[in-house]
């Protein structure tokens, strides 16, 4: 078996499209706020913002560990700010060897990243009420690193990071 990685790994090398499906080492995700669900998620994870129950620290997956991956396959989410009118959108990146992590706090979950986006451009027009944004987060897996990116849909700002994952 070692030989066989280690000739995969020379071959992917000398040319990355030789290898066309590989299996993810990790289960990679991110950092959010969801909706608090009493009896589903513990009462210390409970923040409570504009009137509204949060449960924090949630690990939302990505790619899972031992999962296959294509070159090139993309994984995109959209999310909403937790607050109205927020001016920064911070989106963590986070890995674990675990399939069932559930919170960015659980043993084993290492930070590899951080994508900070800026939401102060307002893109509504005056008079008009301001709707919730989305913010588009995207990885694309199957290289030896990860590309993230994040974007505001509303006003097409972004902001990009390349995750090399050997290196850590």
């Amino acid at each position: 078996m070692f030989f066989i990685v280690f000739v995969g790994a020379v071959l992917f090398g000398q040319d990355p499209t030789i290898i066309h499906v590989r299996i993810s080492r990790m289960t990679y995700g991110v950092g959010v706020l969801n909706r608090f669900v009493k009896g589903k998620h513990p009462k210390h994870k409970l923040v409570r913002r504009d009137g509204i129950d949060w449960c924090t620290d949630v690990f939302d997956k990505f790619v899972l560990t031992d999962q296959p991956i294509t070159l090139g396959d993309t994984v995109i989410r959209s999310y909403t700010p937790a607050k109205l009118g927020q001016k920064m959108s911070v989106i963590n990146i986070y890995s674990s060897e675990k399939t069932d992590v559930q919170f960015i706090t659980d043993p084993g979950v290492k930070k590899y990243g951080t994508l900070q986006l800026d939401l102060s451009k307002l893109a509504s027009t005056p008079g008009k009420p301001r709707k919730r944004r989305e913010i588009q987060a995207r990885m694309e897996f199957g290289d030896t690193e990860i590309k993230v990116s994040a974007v505001d849909i509303s006003t097409g700002s972004s902001v990009k990071a390349n995750i090399d994952f050997l290196s850590k």
